[in-house]
């Protein structure tokens, strides 16, 4: 990363409908108005509205014009927004088939992403658990999951998560030649796989303690957040925590919950509007709750900013 004061947040959701456009635009809207020269990053590829929630119905250039080479570098296809601070890379007309990237395509836009020189620079992935979402999920440890507290949601939210996690283990053996370790490791004990990352380290560790520790440091980087969007008077204000709960649980992977956004009719009649809701809608419990969660990350970021690091070169 060329400029060592950008932050880069890949945001994601488990599935469509959790808002996490509409969250990556909050943020992105709130950062700018703090005076930090913001970039939102549309690279929910084949389903691209961030434009929309920002209020950029028309974007003159999108990511497709780096993609097949219309511009030569990515910041060419940097567009601003009525906001001062507040920038935008739109994945707006792009072909669908611009959903299944050649490897070397996303791996070229991660890098270039990398080398963007601006204060935050926030990723809006696709919905799911693809290849592609998972990737640029990967470009920092500092990502942030949106889920609503629907079931389901929260089902494919944790399914994200650990698609997330596992990766980087896969990432970790194979950069570190762990592969024959952690084969050595089952052998021991047939349920140490890297579905099973608790019991897998703690064998792993009695094999090999100084390799079993830089798995362990590259496991422990990661600072994820967690948003529950949508909040209703009637659910559970503590679903968020809970969640994490599980995931400390089950994954020995600390997340921290930044916040509840309450539901609210009208951003649906921002998205119409074309308008940022918090531009329409600046006294709302949701624009305050997404002021809150907006402080709440960069205070988090500031205790954490020495170990978030980028992990594309």
């Amino acid at each position: 990363m060329e400029n060592s004061i950008t932050h880069i947040w890949p945001i994601g959701g488990g599935k469509g409908g959790s808002g996490k456009s509409f969250f990556t635009g909050s943020l992105g809207f709130l950062l700018a108005k703090r005076g930090y020269r913001t970039l939102l990053v549309d690279v929910d590829l084949g389903a691209a509205n961030l434009h929309t929630i920002v209020g950029v119905p028309h974007p003159e250039k999108s990511i497709s014009d780096f993609i097949s080479k219309r511009v030569g570098t990515l910041e060419e296809t940097v567009v601003p927004t009525f906001l001062p601070n507040l920038y935008l890379i739109s994945g707006a007309m792009n072909n669908l088939d611009i959903a299944n990237l050649a490897h070397e395509q996303k791996m070229k836009i991660l890098r270039n992403v990398a080398k963007l020189s601006y204060d935050y620079i926030l990723l809006d992935l696709g919905a799911g658990t693809s290849f592609n979402t998972i990737d640029f999920f990967m470009i920092s440890n500092a990502g942030i999951f949106v889920t609503t507290p629907e079931p389901t949601s929260i089902e494919n939210i944790y399914r994200l998560i650990r698609s997330v996690y596992f990766r980087k283990i896969h990432q970790v053996l194979k950069t570190h030649n762990f592969k024959s370790l952690a084969g050595e490791a089952e052998k021991r004990n047939p349920m140490a796989t890297v579905n099973n990352p608790d019991l897998l380290l703690h064998v792993m560790n009695e094999l090999d303690p100084e390799k079993s520790a830089l798995l362990e440091h590259a496991l422990g980087a990661f600072h994820f957040k967690l948003a529950l969007n949508q909040l209703r008077k009637q659910d559970n204000q503590n679903t968020g925590a809970l969640i994490c709960k599980i995931i400390e649980k089950h994954l020995t992977l600390k997340i921290n919950h930044i916040g509840n956004v309450s539901f609210d009719d009208r951003v649906h009649s921002a998205v119409c509007k074309k308008m940022p809701f918090m531009e329409l809608y600046p006294y709302t419990q949701t624009t305050l709750d997404l002021r809150e969660c907006c402080r709440m990350l960069l205070s988090a970021e500031e205790a954490a900013s020495p170990a978030l690091q980028n992990v594309v070169d």
